[in-house]
Parts: structure tokens; sequence; C-alpha cells
């Protein structure tokens, strides 16, 4: 089921969004679990409990706290979910895309492209659910973007998850049951029993490590450079990526 969240400080605009989801439902028979909220602050509270959503349609100009700013604290909470700005100018719109807003949605809303811009949104949360991993945090629940996943260790129990962005997230568990749930996703390779490294960002392999493109050194165990090395450049091909 999807879910999607519509935060405005203004009735008449949830009034209007909730009436056009109530639709677009309907129309599309599409199980969807709407959430209204007045306030940002509220949002940012349910989010911060661990509650996801799918899509968040979100006003730009709000009392006490304006969406960019909400959408920038979401982000450290969620990189995954599709934020859609509601703004009644375009003038917003290149300051949207640095928290990485889906879109961006003109007031007022019409039918037609309230719903073009539905399915749009839809359609991409159902491949992004096959790329995202959710993860028990100590600062809560926190979704990733696989793709935004440079490499994990483990210490002991505990995973470290390297974010392309610099960040760092700690969740318990067991490498060898976060690489069998990454088996289905051909662009993680274990390097070592410690290790999970995402292949799509390997700058270098040598016989002692592989280079990231952060300049993170994995190491390699003793003889297994060759197999590695092998591994990646099958990943390559598969990916038509160009080899010299």
């Amino acid at each position: 089921m999807i879910q999607i969240a519509f935060c405005d400080d203004d009735q008449t605009v949830l009034d209007q969004l909730s009436a056009l989801l109530e639709k677009y439902r309907a129309q599309r028979c599409v199980q969807i679990q709407c959430t209204v909220f007045h306030s940002p602050l509220d949002l940012l509270a349910e989010i911060e409990k661990g509650t996801r959503y799918d899509i968040l349609f979100l006003d730009v100009i709000m009392p006490a706290e304006n969406g960019i700013t909400a959408a920038k604290e979401i982000r450290q909470y969620d990189n995954v979910v599709k934020i859609i700005f509601l703004t009644s100018s375009a003038e917003f719109a290149v300051e949207s895309y640095v928290v990485g807003a889906y879109f961006y949605q003109i007031k007022p809303i019409w039918e037609d492209s309230f719903f073009r811009l539905t399915d749009s949104v839809i359609a991409e949360c159902r491949r992004a659910d096959q790329r995202s991993l959710i993860l028990r945090c100590k600062t809560g629940i926190s979704r990733i973007d696989l793709d935004q996943l440079l490499y994990c260790e483990v210490l002991g129990r505990t995973l470290l998850f390297h974010l392309v962005d610099g960040t760092v997230l700690e969740s318990t568990g067991s490498m060898d049951e976060l690489a069998r749930q990454l088996t289905p996703h051909e662009s993680f390779l274990r390097t070592h029993r410690s290790f999970l490294v995402n292949m799509e960002y390997i700058q270098n392999i040598s016989t002692r490590a592989v280079t990231l493109t952060n300049l993170a050194q994995i190491p390699i165990p003793h003889g297994k450079s060759a197999e590695i090395r092998q591994q990646y450049l099958e990943y390559a091909f598969r990916r038509k990526q160009v080899m010299i």
C-alpha cells in the first residue's frame, strides 16, 4: 500500500488534495493510505518516531517552519521519500532540488496535472522500493536508497552503513544476513568477510585493497584480488561500461 502525506496550513488546500486523491484512488483502483498534517512540526515529530511515507506533498510557505527547511530535516531520516512541493510560484523550483525534491506542484492544483504527477511518482516509488533498505538505528528507523550506499562494514554485531554524502548509519545485525538480503542487487560485492561494497563506486582494485570514489580503502584478503577483479569486470561488462 502506498503511504502519502499532505502537509499544508491551508485547510482549503488539504480538502482539495484529499478530494483529488479520493477520486484518483477510485479511478486507478490503487490502495493508498493518506495522512494529513496542518504543521511541518507535527509531520517531523511523526517521522522522528519512525513513521515512513512513500510520497509527501509539502507546502513551501508555512508558519513556524517553511517546507524547504522541513524537507532538509526529513532527509536526515529518509532519503527515499518522494517530496513534492506545493507552491504558488515556480521561484522555489531550484531550491527544491537541493533537498532532492521529486517535483513541485503549482497552485491552484488541477485534476489533470495532479493525476499525471501521481501516476508518475507512484511508478517511481514502486521502482525505488526494490532499491531501498530499512534500518533500525539508534536514532530511530531510517530508510536508505541502495544507490547511495558506498559500502558497509561490520564491527562485532554493529553494521556501519557509509553513504555517498558522508553519513554513517549504525544498525545491529550480521554481515551474512545483510549479504543474503542484497543478493538480488548485483552491484554489491562482498570483498571481505567484514565488508560489502557497491561496485558502482569502485575506483581501483590493487592486490591489497579496493579503493572507492571517496578514497576509502577496503581490505582484500590475501590471494583474493584476482577473483574480486574478475567479479568486478563481469559486473562492468553486464553494465556495458567501456573497458580498454
